[in-house]
């Protein structure tokens, strides 16, 4: 199915779904709201960069608040997801063409191929977080301000210790192997050749996965009760959930199986429907989930520590906030990287919010929170 066969998304009145040609190689797809009348003058542009396994359609709330309050917001389906397309999806493909770097220009070359200069906030959440991270440290003249979500920056590798600090987080991963039982971290497992098939064609179906594991990082799953970790060792990462520090010998379609909500759950689901989570459903039967491992393999790869170590010692300037659930333990996976965001990388951190009753996916678990939260950032500026 190619995307001119593909039905029309279910988006909130006011969010337009459109495509552009970027010179980064993207025929990018992004969903837009409160765009500017012929000849009206423009409008401060937001931009909303999503995470995994999601797409811009996890924005669908705040497109439309942000865009009531009087801003032009556009939320693209990134390098490798969704609508977008032009990308290497292929593990033997060109997977570095979804190093940090590239994924800055590709929002770059959105933001310059709608006409603007300057973005006035970038909001980015899970995987997306870094990334607006990395445009706000590295293009400040160009991203004013931003807001990370679910997923703390450290800042960039130290230059005199970037391979060393990689070699550490390597050893204990493969410390992990040889715990009893013996566990995997995800992201090392996300960055292996067999992910994205035990994803795309688990035993339950891409539907039920996709529930399964929505469920089980949300606030919906009541052992979801995290706290700081006191190291980056093995003993202690595997004290984090199984979906993050998954059993050796099993595929990430396994280990959240037995998590699978039940049918009256499903129904009571105020925050992702069977219409929403159809959507989801839809982008990765289609496509599978290797367009979005290729970040997961450029951010455990040691030539990225090496090269993101160019930009040791820099901070981010911009006003910035970071927001997360309070029931995410995304914030903790690694440990003082939450702490070291607040005091060392943001210079001009505005606030930094844990939401009561959301787990990782806080923009839909609680929309009206999340967007109030925003608007008070922006109204901060």
């Amino acid at each position: 199915m190619n995307d001119t066969q593909l039905p029309p998304l279910p988006l909130p009145p006011g969010v337009r779904s459109r495509h552009v040609a970027l010179p980064t190689g993207l025929l990018m797809h992004w969903l837009e709201s409160g765009q500017p009348a012929a000849h009206a003058p423009a409008k401060p542009l937001i931009v909303l960069l999503h995470g995994f396994p999601e797409l811009a359609f996890s924005w669908r709330h705040q497109l439309v608040a942000l865009a009531e309050a009087g801003f032009h917001v556009v939320a693209p389906d990134q390098r490798g997801y969704g609508r977008t397309t032009g990308g290497d999806d292929r593990y033997e493909g060109n997977w570095r063409g979804s190093q940090m770097m590239q994924l800055v220009d590709d929002v770059l070359a959105l933001v310059q191929s709608l006409g603007h200069t300057t973005v006035h906030a970038l909001f980015g959440h899970d995987f997306g977080s870094p990334v607006a991270a990395w445009c706000a440290l590295t293009r400040p003249d160009v991203f004013k301000s931003v807001v990370m979500m679910s997923a703390p920056f450290a800042g960039p590798p130290h230059k005199d210790s970037a391979l060393a600090n990689h070699e550490r987080l390597l050893n204990e991963v493969q410390a992990l192997h040889a715990l009893q039982p013996p566990r995997q971290h995800y992201q090392w497992y996300y960055s292996g050749p067999e992910a994205n098939e035990d994803m795309w064609h688990a035993p339950q179906g891409v539907h039920d996965f996709l529930r399964a594991y929505y469920h089980v990082k949300s606030a919906d799953w009541s052992p979801n009760q995290p706290y700081r970790l006191k190291a980056w060792q093995a003993q202690v990462l595997a004290e984090l959930p199984h979906y993050y520090v998954m059993p050796l010998n099993e595929t990430m379609a396994q280990a959240v199986a037995p998590h699978m909500p039940d049918s009256a759950h499903i129904q009571n689901c105020r925050w992702l429907s069977e219409d929403d989570l159809a959507v989801y459903a839809l982008e990765y039967s289609r496509r599978g989930f290797q367009g979005g491992l290729q970040w997961y393999r450029c951010a455990t790869d040691r030539s990225e520590y090496v090269a993101l170590s160019r930009f040791s010692g820099q901070t981010i300037q911009v006003p910035s906030a970071f927001l997360a659930g309070a029931s995410d333990w995304g914030v903790y996976q690694f440990p003082g990287a939450f702490e070291t965001m607040q005091t060392q990388v943001c210079t001009d951190m505005r606030f930094c919010e844990l939401i009561p009753g959301a787990g990782h996916w806080v923009q839909q678990e609680q929309p009206q929170q999340v967007s109030q939260r925003l608007l008070d950032f922006l109204d901060q500026l």
